[in-house]
């Protein structure tokens, strides 16, 4: 328990600013619940938000002591009263979170939004899951990233042990991300295999694609499947054999079909067009292989999970009754 004493310069401010300002990592709806279930009090009594406060007032708080640390990025998900996510599997050890285009995975330099794994913490951390007080050696976290502009599956680990495994299966390339995207045209042959080699512009902040071996550079391999085309727009399912930064966009644009609202590497006329400001790619099924020992995540073993829908994917290509895989109108 916490308690605060009134001074004559907090006195006459009503009771929920002052929370906000004393302990800013509380949101302001458990604010309010805590008042109503008696957690926080002014001078022993149950009190209403909009209370002026007095000068000599004893505001007694109980509420978890990490809500009283100083804010900063790792506390983060103590300010998240509703957690957002959209879960595609979750047992005792992992979760698969669809993350929705436009927002990060993690917080990089100078960034201050809320991140998908602010969201995870925060859903632990009500489901008291995961208490951090006592967990000190560990946080859960992610097993891997994408675009911020990219939506789709993200793995996440709840325990040291599975984060440990997924981290080295990732490694070891045992789990298949498949993902689909809207390309501009249609891309011939209609199925097939891209190789090259990527290299970073630094410069430009972008990848670069060469058909030959160059200083810095990194083979990338890419299987692709063309589900359908309609008009100048084609639906297409890709399949990473290596995981290189901004691969398949890199590579769909080298071969002349960059994604559409792909800013970076595509058309800006056909994107203004379209309307569409961040490139259509979600990554959308996982498979998790294990070709060898998972330890305590064998059970995942064969097993594959899909997200329940892409939204470019109905908005383009909405199901009809008359369709063929490649080249319906």
């Amino acid at each position: 328990m916490r308690e605060f004493i009134i001074g004559k310069n907090d006195a006459g401010q009503r009771l929920d600013r002052f929370l906000a300002k004393a302990i800013p990592l509380l949101p302001a709806s458990l604010a309010q619940k805590y008042l109503r279930l008696k957690r926080i009090k002014v001078n022993g009594a149950r009190a209403a938000r909009d209370l002026r406060l007095s000068e000599g007032d004893a505001v007694q708080c109980y509420v978890n002591d990490e809500f009283f640390a100083a804010p900063d990025r790792n506390n983060v998900y103590l300010t998240i009263a509703s957690p957002r996510l959209s879960i595609v599997y979750e047992d005792e050890n992992i979760a698969l979170l669809d993350k929705p285009a436009g927002q990060l995975c993690h917080a990089g330099d100078g960034d201050t939004g809320v991140t998908l794994v602010d969201h995870f913490l925060a859903y632990l951390y009500q489901k008291r899951e995961w208490r951090p007080r006592e967990e000190s050696a560990f946080t859960p976290a992610l097993c891997n990233r994408i675009d911020r502009n990219t939506g789709g599956i993200v793995i996440a680990a709840k325990n040291a042990e599975a984060l440990r495994i997924l981290n080295e299966k990732i490694r070891d390339r045992e789990l298949t991300k498949r993902y689909l995207c809207v390309c501009l045209g249609r891309p011939e042959p209609p199925k097939g295999r891209i190789e090259c080699v990527l290299r970073k512009d630094e410069r430009e902040g972008r990848m670069r694609v060469y058909h030959r071996a160059v200083p810095d550079g990194r083979s990338a391999v890419t299987l692709y499947d063309t589900l359908e085309t309609r008009g100048e727009l084609s639906l297409v399912e890709a399949e990473l054999l290596t995981g290189r930064t901004h691969q398949i966009r890199a590579s769909f644009a080298d071969l002349g079909h960059p994604l559409l609202g792909d800013g970076k590497y595509g058309s800006g006329e056909t994107n203004r067009r379209y309307g569409e400001k961040a490139q259509l790619l979600c990554s959308y099924r996982l498979r998790f292989d294990f070709p060898t020992d998972a330890g305590t995540l064998s059970y995942l073993r064969g097993k594959e999970f899909a997200v329940e829908s892409v939204p470019f994917r109905e908005k383009y290509f909405p199901p009809c009754t008359k369709q063929t895989k490649t080249g319906a109108k």
